[in-house]
């Protein structure tokens, strides 16, 4: 049995299918599910009973897959106290980061950073705020928007401001009525958007088309479709193209702020300080 063998149980356990797994992981579906006939005949067990919804442990799949967790994590623990008490920075650094500052800042973040210590291992997921947060324990660093992790030390990165554009002017003597575009984003950014417009007597949203990307959100106000809210960090080339207006809520600026967070004593590894001090140090607005 491989290292990576076990971290599949655990991806199977987690995910919960085998074609969710096998999309997770960047491998088709039949590997998958010819490496875990493997496992299983290696063990003589039966780990998961197969359902329509999603994959169940057996009472046998339990405890391998508790022996899984202890190899696997194990492992990674040997690692970064290798890493910690060598003079050379490597070993592996996992971040979890929001979708919209893993397209915007981190590639060429990250570019700097491999290019310093080339024999640092990144492992990268990507997702909306509110799914890293549930997980977030899993990550030597959380990159992430809204409110900040509980119980996790937190550094501000940003306040970045939000904007409600449109292809059309905003009068000052009639209620506007429009369509909102919005896009998928975690709770905490529909609540903000919600509770500005709640307040406003002059801009009525009449309905709301929901998309996946928050670059399908802003063609679709190009073309005219509606208005939109969107944050600084991705429209500030627009301001000069396209009617805007602040989101202020008791003579403060709406923003959105994004922040690093990581566990208690996990900056004695080396690899993952200077990660966060390049993020300090970054000028992002």
């Amino acid at each position: 049995m491989k290292i990576d063998d076990y971290a599949l149980l655990l991806k199977l356990n987690e995910i919960g299918t085998i074609r969710g797994t096998a999309k997770a992981i960047l491998i088709s579906q039949p590997a998958v599910t010819q490496r875990l006939k493997y496992i299983e005949e290696y063990f003589g067990e039966a780990i998961f009973i197969r359902t329509p919804k999603r994959l169940l442990l057996t009472p046998g799949g339990e405890m391998i897959l508790e022996h899984a967790f202890q190899v696997v994590h194990g492992e990674q623990e040997i690692k970064n106290k290798l890493a910690s008490s060598s003079k050379e920075v490597q070993g592996t650094l996992s971040i979890a980061c929001s979708s919209l500052i893993s397209q915007r800042f981190l590639p060429s973040i990250l570019g700097e950073f491999t290019a310093r210590f080339p024999k640092v291992a990144i492992d990268l997921v990507t997702g909306i705020s509110e799914d890293i947060k549930s997980h977030h324990k899993q990550y030597h660093v959380c990159i992430i928007r809204g409110e900040k992790l509980k119980e996790s030390n937190c550094e501000r990165l940003f306040a970045d401001p939000l904007y409600l554009f449109d292809s059309e002017p905003f009068p000052s003597d009639e209620i506007k009525e429009r369509t909102l575009i919005s896009f998928k984003s975690d709770d905490s950014m529909h609540e903000l958007v919600d509770n500005w417009l709640y307040q406003q007597n002059s801009i009525k949203a009449m309905k709301t088309i929901t998309v996946d990307q928050i670059e399908t959100c802003k063609q679709l106000m190009k073309q005219g479709l509606g208005m939109a809210v969107l944050p600084e960090s991705v429209s500030d080339s627009m301001k000069e193209q396209y009617p805007h207006l602040p989101l202020v809520s008791e003579g403060e600026a709406v923003t959105r702020d994004t922040w690093i967070c990581y566990q208690e004593g996990v900056r004695q590894l080396p690899q993952v300080d200077h990660f966060i001090r390049a993020m300090s140090g970054q000028k992002f607005l």
